[in-house]
């Protein structure tokens, strides 16, 4: 800053003296401005040399050196002094074109070597412009002529503005009480202000491009004003650091001060005998807790370091409380404190049947998990991901199991998390640091083996702060998470005995190399039947109690639960039903409160005055399905619903036109479909003219909401059959598949939810690809029963079913694919032979 500079520049000798003295001015001959000559030139790296000035220059570089050497040779020891550019500085020798127009006539007063650099006392002369230059490899050289002396336009704004420099010099140097006498005489007793504004220039480190415009300033009112400008710069940095010095000053006393009467203060209370409270106090009962605490030897080992640490550092030094906070941590997790589990399996399977109906595979794997540690254990706790829709039971069944296997329940909410460090922590370089919320729930949970749900998997972000998902790949991870290290402890935790369970929606946000760490089980819709048990049990009595009511007061009939499972909720879980009952029991409540009644019987015809009109009309079965029409299923994060395609002749269109907002893949299934059955027209006794002289527009309802998939090709295959043989499909049937150009049916996903959707519309013949077969045994049992489910593997196959007629009360039969009769060709009026079934 200027004290520095104004310091350094006591140091070279920059003087107001003449150029040369008289008897070299006698001796030299005199160079008369514009007439050209040659001379040698040095090249100055990052600072300028202004007229009347003297300053040291160190010489090094082969060509610097050169041009010494020349200048030396002659008798007037002259030389060039011109900068170079900013952005040409390297440590190479500067070339000509990096070199400004305008320099610095120099001469040389005093030369010395040491080793191999050259140590000269340059003072600079007159202001000179290039007017050639001539570089050779040895050195550079130059024509140059001496530009005219700087002249003075306005003599008035000059002398105000040499007055106001000289007045901020002043306050500069009333900031800086170390700087020379000599320096504030030679500055202020300046008269000329060309030679002030060059002593400035020199003293005050600008920077190239700043000291080259003043350099080249033609007239003296711009060099002031330049010089001015600089200078008002400079000064107010030396406010500002006058100011923060102040500052810094007043906190360092009072640190001062506070520390020696905390002194004093430890002096008396150690007369007193009073020497056990305060930051002693602290770091002993630390020590205690140490002492006391079951800590591996690697975490006790760190914990005695940073005590000790403490023990040094007086209370107000910053590190103090990061580290009291650290310790505290430390000794408040459970490193080696486990709880005891249950191992009675009939308590355990009596817990789970009470707090949940069904969801017997899941019930299944806790007990499979409790028979291990019975018999091993030193075993390692699974790691479960539930995936299903909303409101199915996920989160709650994490806390069931917890209550089976008697360990503590932590949840962990990763929806919207988009900081790794959310799951490592903060290392303590970090004001405000902190663990991981994984640690966090371990010290809430005061043992090292919870259960822990990571609830939302499948929500988790990432952005420039990292990705959560990439952090579970070690926590998750049963041959790594031994030796977990979360940022801020930097100690090694094992997090093999913590029991995890992961809950999702769907899979496909879920990073594979996340899912192939967790066991995956799927937890499909509830059927009607199921729901209605679930309220019964569960839903009815909970909202009893939950609205201050007594049981007997309320009760809701069985075509009531599933009127409003039907109409008024549509979910595949049980969330909006409970929801919804407790809205009716809030209005009994208040019946009962006023005195209107003792008791109140909800049926279903009752539900309108409690709940209004029903919010859902879901797609029932059709009792007739014109031609072009067939019933198909899909699957939604929410279960299943019921869909009609729709398909029409077009007379003198072309092609197929699709609309329904569906998707790429579900268009492709209806142009593969359209492009089998033309290719087998005579096989089904289609005429050709069909695909010719028509076109086809097919449409699937609900428009505004978006559909896609491969499983509706069997549906539109049966859509487009029907349309063109003029047969329609039957109307209890519903089919779903994927369909290929040669005419197979592959399997498809999200059969449970599909088939009790279209149970719940009231269909009950289902049509599924062959290789699905073992699905259905998913499907509750007193579902599977009213349902007829028949199983193709073949297109032909499916328009054989689908175009049949309906028979009368037909019983349930499951119908092989190998049962039905091989494809025969026939006409649109003709009867389909009856299909052979066997029984289940």
């Amino acid at each position: 800053m200027l004290e520095d500079q104004v310091a350094a520049a006591t140091e070279k000798p920059v003087s107001q003296e003449p150029p040369a003295t008289a008897t070299e001015a006698q001796s030299l001959p005199e160079r008369q401005p514009g007439q050209p000559f040659e001379i040698p030139v040095l090249a100055l790296q990052n600072t300028t040399l202004f007229p009347e000035t003297v300053v040291p220059l160190a010489v090094g570089r082969p060509r610097s050196v050169a041009a010494v050497e020349a200048a030396l040779a002659t008798e007037e020891k002259l030389l060039a002094c011109i900068t170079v550019r900013a952005d040409a500085t390297n440590t190479q020798d500067a070339r000509s074109s990096d070199l400004y127009q305008v320099g610095t006539l120099t001469m040389i007063k005093r030369m010395e070597r040491i080793g191999e650099t050259m140590h000269i006392i340059a003072q600079g002369t007159d202001r000179i412009r290039v007017v050639e230059w001539k570089e050779t490899d040895v050195s550079v050289r130059a024509v140059v002529q001496i530009l005219p002396e700087v002249q003075v336009k306005d003599p008035e704004e000059v002398e105000a503005t040499k007055r106001n420099v000289q007045s901020m010099v002043q306050e500069a140097l009333a900031l800086l009480p170390g700087v020379p006498p000599e320096v504030r005489v030679a500055i202020l007793g300046s008269a000329e202000p060309v030679r002030l504004a060059y002593f400035l220039g020199s003293i005050l480190n600008l920077g190239v491009e700043q000291e080259q415009k003043m350099l080249e300033a033609d007239s003296a009112d711009e060099l002031l004003r330049l010089a001015h400008t600089y200078l008002a710069r400079e000064l107010e940095i030396i406010q500002l650091r006058s100011k923060i010095a102040t500052e810094a000053q007043s906190e360092m006393d009072k640190s001062q001060r506070d520390y020696i009467l905390r002194q004093q203060m430890k002096a008396i209370q150690k007369e007193l005998g009073e020497d056990e409270g305060g930051e002693r106090a602290e770091a002993d009962m630390l020590r205690e807790r140490l002492t006391g605490a079951d800590l591996p030897d690697e975490v006790r080992t760190e914990a005695e370091r940073e005590l000790k640490r403490l023990e040094k550092l007086p209370a107000a030094a910053p590190d103090y409380h990061v580290i009291r906070t650290y310790l505290e941590y430390v000794l408040e997790l459970p490193w080696r404190k486990s709880s005891a589990d249950k191992l009675d399996l009939k308590e355990a399977r009596r817990i789970l049947d009470e707090d949940h109906y069904g969801l017997e595979d899941v019930k299944e794997r806790i007990l499979e998990f409790l028979a291990v540690i019975k018999l091993r254990p030193d075993t390692k706790s699974p790691i479960l991901c539930f995936v299903g829709p909303p409101g199915v039971g996920k989160t709650s069944l994490g806390r069931s199991i917890a209550r089976a296997l008697g360990r503590q329940f932590e949840r962990l909410s990763l929806g919207g998390m988009r900081d790794e460090a959310e799951l490592r922590g903060h290392r303590r370089t970090y004001i405000g640091s902190m663990p991981g919320r994984v640690i966090q729930s371990l010290r809430r949970a005061e043992v090292n083996n919870p259960v822990l749900m990571l609830d939302e998997i499948d929500k988790l972000g990432n952005d420039y702060r990292g990705d959560p998902s990439s952090a579970l790949l070690e926590i998750l991870d049963p041959q790594q998470n031994n030796t977990f290290r979360d940022h801020y402890l930097d100690l090694p935790f094992d997090l093999s005995r913590v029991f995890f369970i992961a809950t999702a929606n769907q899979l496909g946000p879920i990073p594979p190399p996340l899912r192939d760490r967790m066991e995956v089980i799927n937890l499909a819709g509830y059927s009607d039947m199921e729901k209605l048990q679930i309220a019964k049990r569960y839903i009815i009595p909970r909202q009893i109690e939950e609205n201050g009511l007594k049981p007997g007061q309320f009760s809701l009939s069985d075509a009531a639960v599933e009127l409003i499972a039907a109409r008024y909720t549509r979910e595949a879980g049980v969330r909006q039903l409970e929801r919804t009952v407790g809205s009716v029991a809030r209005k009994v409540a208040l019946k009962i409160a006023q005195g209107e009644a003792e008791t109140v019987s909800v049926d279903a015809g009752e539900l309108h005055d409690y709940l209004g009109a029903p919010r859902f009309y879901p797609e029932q079965a059709r009792k007739e399905l014109p031609a072009g029409v067939a019933t198909g299923m899909a699957w939604t994060e929410m279960g299943g619903e019921v869909l009609f395609i729709e398909a029409t002749l077009l007379p003198g269109g072309r092609g197929l036109t699709i609309t329904g907002q569906l998707g790429e893949v579900m268009q492709e299934s209806a142009r593969a479909a359209q492009s089998y059955l033309w290719s087998h027209a005579n096989e089904f006794g289609i005429g050709a003219e069909m695909f010719q002289e028509y076109g086809v527009h097919l449409h699937v309802p609900a428009g505004a909401i978006p559909k896609d998939g491969p499983s509706a090709g069997v549906t539109i295959t049966a859509a487009l059959a029907s349309l063109y043989t003029g047969r329609r499909v039957r109307p209890d049937t519903a089919m779903t598949g994927e369909i290929t150009l040669s005419g197979l049916v592959f399997p498809v996903g999200g059969l449970k939810e599909k088939i009790l959707a279209a149970h719940r519309a009231g269909i009950r013949r289902i049509m599924l690809p062959a290789r699905n077969e073992a699905d259905i045994e998913d499907l509750p049992e007193d579902t599977r029963q009213e349902l007829q489910i028949v199983f193709v593997s073949r297109i032909s196959e499916v328009i054989d079913a689908a175009l049949e007629v309906l028979v009368a009360n037909p019983p349930p039969p499951i119908i092989s694919a190998a049962s039905l009769p091989e494809t025969v060709v026939r006409q649109a009026d003709q009867t389909p032979p009856p299909l052979n079934v066997r029984p289940v």
